[in-house]
């Protein structure tokens, strides 16, 4: 090839958003940062109505837990998006269970996605205990599993829920061995695609606890970064430790220290509550 024909080459790729490959080496498969059309949130079909009053930020948003999302949301956002990047893909889990990793990765969807700038897309990860649809009060159908499993389209599975600009793909059906699939090239290819065909959105994952299950570290390997939550008198430090080893190499934006204790005598959102 002449150097006319490289400089032609290299000027086309840069102008499809295309990275050309450093000299010398192979070409890479490098995705595009921005597709010139990505593909529109589904229509909402019905607009679901939970009722569940541990989604603060949906059913009581003037609540000092609401608040305390809202401020996790800043503080998430200002680590994960900026001039030159957007760490769009978020792992949300926990040491052990009950910690309450599917409420934070909820009320955190709910609150971004009811800001006019980000659109939110929440994957239900956790094949052993889905419970996103059951917050959302949500028929459970194809999901996650039926994409690695049988090719189902990514497309196909989303829900839209009419909160905000929150979309969900749920679980799917039940697999016998999660550990499998999430460790798979497959899932690899997926979270992948799913960042090329939704580069504009939090891709946030709801996942098992990282301490009983391999799929999870496996998962958190894939992401832009992990939000790590701890409930109160729950994990023992141990756990958390122990947890934290296995989350080595992985970018960890954060700990959710969760169901804390209030300070009775903390008065100042009762102070705020009565001034409105």
């Amino acid at each position: 090839m002449s150097r006319i024909e490289k400089a032609m080459e290299k000027a086309a790729q840069l102008r499809d958003g295309v990275a050309p490959p450093p000299e010398g080496h192979p070409q890479k498969r490098v995705f595009r940062a921005i597709p010139s059309q990505p593909p529109p949130i589904p229509p909402v079909a019905h607009k679901i109505r939970p009722d569940n009053p541990y989604l603060v930020n949906l059913n009581d948003p003037h609540s000092p837990t609401a608040e305390e999302y809202r401020k996790l949301k800043s503080v998430l956002v200002k680590m994960t998006k900026g001039e030159d990047f957007f760490k769009n893909t978020i792992m949300v889990t926990s040491a052990v269970p009950h910690e309450g990793k599917t409420l934070t990765a909820l009320n955190l969807a709910i609150s971004l996605a009811q800001e006019f700038d980000h659109t939110v897309l929440l994957v239900d990860a956790d094949l052993r205990s889905p419970s996103v649809q059951r917050y959302l009060n949500i028929d459970s159908g194809r999901g996650l599993s039926d994409v690695l499993l049988d090719g189902t389209d990514i497309g196909d599975t989303i829900i839209a829920t009419g909160i905000g600009k929150l979309s969900i793909i749920p679980a799917g059906h039940a697999v016998s061995n999660p550990v499998e699939l999430f460790t798979s090239q497959k899932m690899k290819e997926l979270i992948e695609e799913m960042k090329y065909r939704y580069p504009d959105r939090y891709l946030i994952f709801d996942t098992p606890p990282i301490l009983l299950f391999a799929e999870t570290r496996s998962l958190a390997h894939q992401m832009d970064g992990v939000l790590f939550v701890v409930k109160e008198r729950l994990a023992s430090h141990e756990n958390i430790k122990e947890a934290v080893e296995a989350l080595k190499g992985c970018e960890l934006l954060g700990m959710v220290y969760n169901d804390a204790i209030l300070d009775r005598h903390d008065e100042r959102y009762s102070y705020y509550h009565k001034a409105t």
